[in-house]
């Protein structure tokens, strides 16, 4: 490891790292003399100033350059509690303006407007704060390694309203929300974006040029004197649910009831590092997860966190090169944490360091070896250490440490990345991991991880490669990643043309691109390659068309499979309240049998659509069906249809009704899902929900419910 770490620093003190941009713009900040009314009604005497002096707004999405032609006035205020933002976004048809009154980070097919602050100032991390012209919602935050994530959610309040010249928008983001220094003469990067639905075509200024994103672009917000107050949460919650399990095809076992009582805190140590710990967190989920295709699946299916605690700031804990087409999705995957009984977070930043400690218990652990009763009942602990270092702008210096405990076993990770833009079309970034892994008295297991990538972008031209090694020890029981005892390295290369005038045509952008993968796998025993040739299409009213065609061999049990296949895929708003999508895949595929696998042909097809036939009401509906049959005799092998049904009905931005309906043909399950929900703001909700398991059990021709219940769940978020 010193050997490799010796020659990142090598690299990265040899490097052109792209010069910082001292000349950005500076806006300083007035003080609010009275605090105006959130309702989307920009007549509060604080708005009176002049707007801030913006340049041109350009399109980043799905072309850059062009100028938006529609006027945008940003205003900006704050006092000794909040940071005030008002746009006035003007628009010639307000009846074409899109707006929906729906769930929260649920709008982007909508109009609305955002903001990036940056308000640490130090290119490693920002609040990204969206509106649409109804006052609805979407929050992220976005770091250097992991980019924008939009679990979590901000104590903040908007208003919008839609006007004959346009529509107006008002955010109220509390000090308290936001992690700063506090002092005199504050500096917070800002961005702002709009997003126009009709046009399929999102605008920013500062402008973001190819290759480049926020933290390269911020301008500055500066404020004469700005003190967080002191924070200080509590958010007590409790759960009652009632399950019956059917014991007989005509009988009950007695419904049992369970009570549950958590109680989560969060504390400002300083204004810029904050302790979280919960004990007995409610972590029921009121979020199901959509049905996925399972068979025959070489690599385990990923499903995202939903629960709050693990959820706030996790993107931070990522690794530079992690997700994409990458080997490794995540190197924190808190779902590996199933059943915590209590959990500890501290994050924060102190000059150019960015930290964070997590901690938690499981009390119902996987079982990572197979022990059985030796590890049952037996609780495990998982502690993660995270530190940055910012060279500036996005680029960073980092390490991690990972350490899980359990019932005699222990696995233990150390590793460090670099991500480095060293110009500003080009990227580099470098992360070596090493893995240790013990029971008890046996022999240590000891293995490494690497990855290596560069990429180049402009508005004409981007290609980029990553290379790649996992040992076949390597284990980190906090990651998720799809192999071990693997090598390979993948290139991309692509070119964009444009039509003469983007604006007024339907098309508006054509990328033609390849990808092209080797590797050998140590496990499979074998070498395997795969080739693509693609080509995708961007429209008026966010359309999007790709076609691709692959070929390739990959390695199974020692033997060659083909893996040729033909794919497109596309969708497109088509109307306001209609929005259509699908896919379709044809080609040679593996059995992937640890025993007697065979090559097989595989036919995948799948469609969906979204109906909004007014602000309140939304209905997605999903199918796909996956067909594979035997490629020497033509016989049929499975045929897997998943549907997922979501309705939808948002009486106003704090209340709703939803109903789920999903089926999975092999696993002949149907789930019904129905939940009444009223969130005040992120913590403080009420949830009432009935769910069912329908089934058709071995040896029978019908569907019966074989379990159901009820929950109830009210928790309260209370600021001091």
């Amino acid at each position: 490891m010193n050997n490799v770490l010796a020659l990142a620093a090598l690299l990265l003190f040899s490097l052109p790292i792209a010069a910082q941009s001292p000349d950005r713009p500076e806006f300083q900040v007035s003080r609010a003399s009275q605090a105006p009314k959130i309702d989307g009604n920009l007549s509060d005497e604080v708005w009176d100033d002049d707007p801030l002096t913006l340049g041109e707004w350009k399109s980043y999405n799905p072309l850059y350059g062009t100028v938006m032609t529609q006027r945008t006035d940003v205003r900006v205020a704050y006092d000794d509690r909040n940071i005030y933002f008002a746009f006035h976004s003007v628009d010639p048809e307000p009846d074409k303006i899109r707006t929906t009154i729906s769930r929260r980070d649920s709008v982007f097919n909508d109009d609305w407007l955002g903001l990036s602050l940056d308000s640490n100032a130090t290119g490693q991390s920002a609040y990204h704060l969206f509106v649409n012209p109804s006052g609805i919602q979407m929050d992220a935050l976005n770091t250097s390694s992991s980019g924008e994530r939009f679990e979590a959610d901000l104590i903040w309040e908007s208003a919008g309203k839609i006007t004959d010249a346009g529509y107006d928008i008002e955010i109220r983001l509390p000090l308290q929300s936001i992690r700063f220094h506090s002092g005199k003469d504050v500096h917070m990067g800002i961005l702002f974006w709009r997003r126009i639905s009709r046009a399929g075509m999102s605008f920013a200024w500062p402008d973001l040029p190819p290759g480049q994103w926020v933290f390269n672009r911020h301008a500055h917000l500066v404020f004469p004197e700005l003190r967080q107050p002191r924070l200080l949460e509590v958010l007590p919650s409790v759960t009652q649910s009632i399950n019956q399990i059917r014991s007989t095809s005509n009988s009950w076992q007695k419904a049992e009831g369970r009570s549950d009582v958590g109680l989560s805190a969060k504390y400002g140590i300083t204004s810029s590092i904050t302790l979280d710990a919960t004990i007995n967190p409610d972590f029921s989920q009121v979020e199901s997860d959509a049905f996925q295709v399972q068979v025959n699946q070489r690599f385990p299916t990923f499903f995202s966190e939903k629960r709050p605690f693990f959820m706030e700031g996790m993107g931070f804990f990522n690794l530079a090169g992690a997700g994409g087409d990458g080997n490794m999705i995540s190197a924190v995957h808190t779902r590996r944490i199933l059943n915590p009984d209590w959990g500890s977070k501290v994050t924060g930043t102190a000059g150019k360091f960015t930290f964070g400690l997590l901690s938690a218990s499981d009390a119902s652990p996987l079982d990572m070896g197979n022990r059985g009763a030796e590890a049952a009942g037996k609780d495990k602990l998982f502690n993660v250490g995270r530190v940055t270092y910012s060279l500036g702008q996005s680029n960073y210096v980092g390490t991690i440490v990972a350490d899980t405990e359990h019932a005699g076993r222990y696995n233990r990770v150390a590793g460090g990345d670099i991500s480095i833009r060293f110009t500003r079309r080009q990227n580099f970034s470098l992360t070596f991991l090493e893995s240790q892994t013990a029971v008890e008295s046996a022999p240590v297991k000891t293995a490494t991880a690497s990855q290596f990538s560069y990429f180049f972008s402009d508005r004409k031209y981007a290609f980029g490669t990553q290379v790649e090694h996992y040992g076949r020890d390597f284990q980190m029981d906090t990651g998720f990643y799809n192999r071990t005892g693997m090598t390979s390295g993948w290139g991309y290369g692509e070119v964009n043309f444009y039509p003469k005038n983007a604006n007024k045509s339907v098309l508006k952008r054509v990328n033609v691109f390849t990808w092209n993968k080797l590797g050998r796998d140590q496990v499979q025993d074998g070498n395997e390659r795969f080739n693509m040739a693609a080509v995708r299409l961007n429209f008026t009213r966010q359309g999007f068309l790709r076609i691709d065609y692959g070929w390739g061999r990959e390695p199974w049990a020692g033997r060659q499979f083909k893996n040729d296949r033909l794919r497109t895929q596309g969708n497109v708003q088509l109307y306001r309240w209609l929005s259509l999508n699908g896919n379709f895949s044809n080609g040679w595929s593996t059995f992937y049998d640890p025993v007697d696998p065979f090559q097989g042909k595989s036919r995948n097809a799948g469609f969906g659509f979204g109906l909004q036939p007014n602000q309140h009401m939304n209905q997605n509906v999903g199918y796909s069906r996956v067909r594979f049959n035997r490629a020497d005799t033509g016989q049929h092998v499975y045929t897997v249809h998943i549907i997922n049904l979501r309705s939808t009905y948002q009486f106003n931005k704090n209340f709703l009704v939803r109903a789920i309906g999903q089926f999975d043909s092999s696993r002949k399950r149907i789930l019904t899902d129905f939940l009444a929900s009223y969130e005040f703001v992120p913590g403080t909700v009420f949830h009432a929900g009935y769910g069912s398991l329908i089934e058709k059990r071995e040896g029978s021709e019908e569907y019966l419910t074989t379990n159901r219940g009820l929950f109830f769940k009210a928790s309260y978020l209370h600021r001091f």
